[in-house]
């Protein structure tokens, strides 16, 4: 039988650390694992946990950095926040599954698909690109947050509506958008800044051509931080890769959950990745 949607967070052990991981889902089902943003929990995808539960075993986490994973000296690289999603699966006893993951998640999922294909039977890379922002850009912000402390992260809180969702939703979804708020004023500035370091050390623009694992790039229309332009970048560099874009801003899984989920869900179901 299949657990109840939104299940209570457990501590996991892993290899790589304690990490705060939900499981949803029926045990023996596909399993499909899901990667936050940065600045945001496991909880971002409340949305999506009664739809991808109804047909995979629905694994989410807390990325390194965040929420009740460890918040270890930084920087962090990749490497890092890759191998940790493989140490929950194993920890799990999963040998493959499927990952979506959004913005920082999303490239997360690249560098599996790049580093550790073998593990994993489709990936799902929304509102990301191959290289996010500008190393300038992400070492100052690190450099801010960690001067900063939690004032730093009330501030980047304050800011986030605008760089996530768009004018209209932020007018007519105020409570997604203050529990968004709530959940990078919440995180540790040690971790967000060691995230936030890693994204400036990593470009993956020369290694899309190695990634073989059916892949979704999913891009918000409106998104000004990760641009449809830039999904449309990796289409051209990953072979067979599909594109979908929903009508959104940066969080797309939020502010179009329907629209993310029929698209997250139709690329997964395609027989191709049954074998």
């Amino acid at each position: 039988m299949p657990q109840p949607s939104h299940s209570s967070p457990v501590s996991l052990d892993t290899a790589r650390g304690t990490f705060r991981v939900t499981i949803d889902g029926d045990a023996d089902a596909p399993a499909l694992i899901l990667s936050n943003s940065l600045g945001t929990t496991l909880e971002m995808w409340d949305p999506q946990v009664a739809a991808f539960s109804e047909h995979h075993r629905l694994i989410r986490y807390d990325t390194r950095g965040h929420g009740g994973s460890p918040v270890t000296p930084g920087p962090y690289r990749f490497a890092d926040l890759g191998q940790d999603v493989l140490a929950v699966l194993d920890a799990l006893g999963v040998a493959r599954a499927a990952f979506c993951g959004i913005s920082m998640g999303g490239h997360t999922g690249l560098w599996l698909g790049i580093h550790a294909a073998s593990r994993f039977n489709a990936i799902a890379v929304c509102n990301s690109a191959a290289l996010i922002g500008t190393a300038q850009g992400w070492n100052d912000r690190a450099a801010m947050v960690r001067e900063g402390g939690q004032a730093s992260m009330q501030a980047l809180a304050a800011s986030a509506p605008g760089r996530w969702f768009s004018a209209d939703f932020v007018q007519a979804q105020p409570a997604t958008v203050e529990r968004a708020q709530a959940w990078i004023a919440g995180i540790s500035p040690q971790g967000y800044a060691a995230c936030c370091e890693a994204l400036a050390t990593s470009d993956l623009r020369e290694d899309l051509g190695r990634i073989t694992v059916p892949t979704l790039l999913l891009a918000g229309a409106s998104d000004p931080v990760t641009t449809v332009a830039d999904a449309q970048t990796m289409q051209r560099g990953i072979a067979g890769a599909q594109l979908a874009v929903v009508p959104a801003s940066h969080l797309s899984n939020l502010e179009a959950p329907q629209a993310f989920d029929q698209a997250v869900l139709r690329f997964l179901s395609t027989p191709r990745l049954s074998a």
